[in-house]
C-alpha cells in the first residue's frame, strides 16, 4: 500500500510538474517573441485614414472609421444589429475571439474553465464582435493607440477583416441575434479556430502586420501589441470581451 501511494504521488508531481513547465514555456516563449519589433512597413506613406487599437485589458480590437469612400462598415455591420440602433457613431470596434468566450463569458467572472479549456484546445467555434464608438470615447481614451494608414494599408487591412467574417449565400455575415454586451454592439459568426497559439490578440497582431504597422513578431496578449507603442494600454472596468 505505502509502495503504491508513494508511486501515485510520484506520477502527480511528474503532472503538476509537466503543466507548470510548460505554462512557463509557454509565456517565457510569449515574453521574448512579444518584444521582437515588426517594423512599419513603409514609414513614409501617407496618413488617409485614421484607425485605433483598443484594449479592455485582455483582449484587443481594431476600430475603424464606419466610413469612408474605400468602404461603409454599415453596410456589412447595420446599426440595426444593435439594440441602441444608433447611426451617429462613427466608428467601429472589430475583434475576433473564441465564441465560448464571447457568448458565455460577459465579465471575468464568469468565466468557466470547461470556456477555458475548450478555448485554449481548439475545441470550439469563434466569432466577431463589433462595438460602435464616438470618436470622443476614443481619441483621449489611454486603452487606444492611434494609427494612420494610407488608402493601400486601410485596403488590406479591410480585406483581412472581411475574411475573418463567415458569409452567407447571399454575400452578408452571419449576424448572431440576440447576443451583445450592451446596446451598442453585435456579434457575428467566423472563421477561424482559437487556441493558446492564435488567440484574440494574435488576430489583431496579424491584422497590423497586414496593414504594414508595426507588430509584435508573434504575441498571444495584448500587451505585446502596446509594447510596439510604448503604450501598455489602461483597461476600462467591466466586459470579458
Amino acid at each position: 500500500m505505502a509502495a503504491f501511494l508513494r508511486t501515485t504521488l510520484k506520477i502527480a508531481g511528474y503532472a503538476v510538474g509537466a503543466v507548470v513547465g510548460t505554462v512557463a514555456l509557454y509565456m517565457g516563449t510569449s515574453l521574448v517573441l512579444e518584444r521582437i519589433p515588426v517594423a512599419k512597413a513603409d514609414p513614409g506613406a501617407p496618413a488617409d485614414v485614421e484607425v485605433f487599437i483598443f484594449t479592455n485589458g485582455v483582449h484587443s480590437d481594431l476600430v475603424l472609421p464606419v466610413r469612408t469612400d474605400q468602404f461603409d462598415w454599415s453596410r456589412q455591420l447595420p446599426y440595426a444589429h444593435t439594440q441602441a440602433n444608433d447611426p451617429s457613431f462613427g466608428y467601429v470596434g472589430i475583434g475576433w475571439g473564441d465564441k465560448g468566450f464571447y457568448m458565455d463569458t460577459p465579465t471575468w467572472a464568469e468565466l468557466k474553465a470547461s470556456t477555458a479549456i475548450k478555448a485554449g484546445f481548439w475545441l470550439s467555434t469563434t466569432a466577431m464582435h463589433a462595438t460602435f464608438y464616438r470618436a470622443a470615447d476614443l481619441v483621449s481614451s489611454p486603452a487606444c493607440v492611434p494609427l494612420h494608414l494610407s488608402r493601400a494599408e486601410y485596403a488590406r487591412l479591410i480585406a483581412y477583416i472581411q475574411a475573418s467574417f463567415q458569409h452567407d449565400a447571399a454575400g452578408n455575415v452571419r449576424w448572431i441575434p440576440g447576443h451583445s454586451y450592451g446596446p451598442d454592439d453585435a456579434f457575428y459568426e467566423a472563421h477561424g479556430t482559437y487556441s493558446i497559439l492564435r488567440t484574440c490578440n494574435t488576430w489583431t497582431n496579424n491584422a497590423l502586420k497586414v496593414a504594414g504597422q508595426k507588430a509584435s513578431l508573434w504575441t498571444p496578449f495584448e500587451t505585446g501589441i502596446f509594447y510596439q507603442y510604448g503604450r501598455s494600454g489602461k483597461p476600462p472596468e467591466g466586459s470579458a470581451e
